[in-house]
């Protein structure tokens, strides 16, 4: 887990989840982290063991999701030599190691079924048995736990054990996703950009310009802080004007007009596989001369596939319009007029917007 982290950011839903990790931290009891990916869920789960009794001793963090479903009971449980094959020596489990500490179960969701009911015995008992061993051993370990799951959700679908649920959520801390953190754009961008200047012995921190801040905060941002602060460290390495306010910003830096493209996929309703011609013909030339694709309204074909280019390439040059036409060979007013013809230009519109 990364150590000397720090909390950043000024927005009531932030600081209320804050506080919130702080208030649980007295308690001897599980907690539960949800929150969308990149939105600190580490940084909390470090937070509450820190700030709890147990700080002087160990905090075990086990990803869930980075082992295959096979490894996991022995991961967290321990097994004996020879339980199975290549058990060569005895090993303690994650339960063991963190003994008197806190263990962070990242990914939760993502256990099996036999480990979540292994587990459940665990928090129930505060018992673990290793994998071989006849004897279960008693651990002190306080659990707190990760997911971008709806797990009350998965639980009535039968994907999660409802009575483990039950004793995990003793407390719930939803972390706000960055698109709902008023202001705090803002605050992250300046610290990650400042951070990143002084490592390339920048002399000062120009800032950046008011129009890319204006993009940086009319972004969803899908990866919330991580992807925020990958956007803002990439932008701040490209620039090579230390002294002039920073105004050009990369996004997506999988985006290239070199980028492979995938074949767009053909309208179902205009195209259907047909069989192959039989083995058995008698000759090639009797044979019928059967297409690999049947095209029952080749107008629909031909539309679908055109509009599949499109956006495909509007997406690829983020939606700039003399690039698209550029990349595709267009002069501006044919791709607008292709695009009027396709009924894009409202959708592009919007997304313009």
């Amino acid at each position: 887990m990364e150590q000397n982290t720090q909390f950043i950011g000024q927005s009531f839903a932030f600081l209320d989840s804050v506080e919130q990790a702080e208030r649980a931290a007295e308690l001897n009891r599980p907690v539960l982290v949800i929150g969308e990916r990149g939105t600190g869920k580490e940084l909390i789960a470090e937070r509450l063991h820190r700030l709890s009794l147990r700080w002087g001793e160990p905090l075990i963090v086990m990803n869930c999701a980075a082992l295959p479903e096979t490894l996991i009971e022995a991961e967290l449980f321990g097994h004996e030599a020879g339980a199975f094959t290549g058990a060569t020596r005895t090993r303690q489990g994650r339960f063991e190691e963190a003994d008197g500490g806190t263990l962070f179960l990242d990914e939760l969701g993502t256990l099996s079924m036999a480990a979540q009911e292994r587990l459940l015995r665990v928090v129930e008992y505060g018992e673990v048995t290793r994998i071989g061993a006849s004897r279960p051993i008693r651990v002190d370990v306080r659990i707190v736990a990760a997911t971008n799951e709806d797990l009350p959700v998965a639980a009535e679908e039968g994907r999660f054990r409802a009575d483990l649920l039950d004793r995990l959520s003793f407390e719930v801390i939803t972390l706000p996703p960055l698109r709902a953190r008023e202001g705090d754009v803002r605050v992250l961008t300046d610290h990650f950009g400042r951070k990143m200047a002084a490592e390339l012995g920048w002399p000062q921190w120009p800032g950046f310009a008011a129009p890319a801040m204006a993009e940086l905060e009319a972004y969803r941002w899908p990866g919330n802080v991580r992807e925020l602060r990958n956007v803002v460290e990439r932008a701040v390495y490209r620039w090579d004007e230390p002294t002039r306010s920073i105004d050009r910003i990369v996004f997506d830096p999988f985006g290239s007009p070199w980028r492979p493209v995938a074949m767009p996929n053909i309208s179902r309703q205009s195209v259907k596989k047909v069989a192959q011609v039989s083995e058995d013909a008698p000759t090639p030339e009797a044979a019928p001369q059967v297409a690999a694709y049947e095209v029952t309204d080749l107008k629909a074909a031909m539309d679908a596939h055109e509009v599949a280019i499109l956006q495909g390439a509007l997406s690829r040059y983020r939606f700039n319009q003399r690039a698209t036409a550029k990349g595709l060979g267009l002069s501006y007013d044919q791709l607008r007029h292709c695009l009027k013809k396709h009924g894009l230009l409202g959708a592009l519109a919007n997304i313009e917007a």
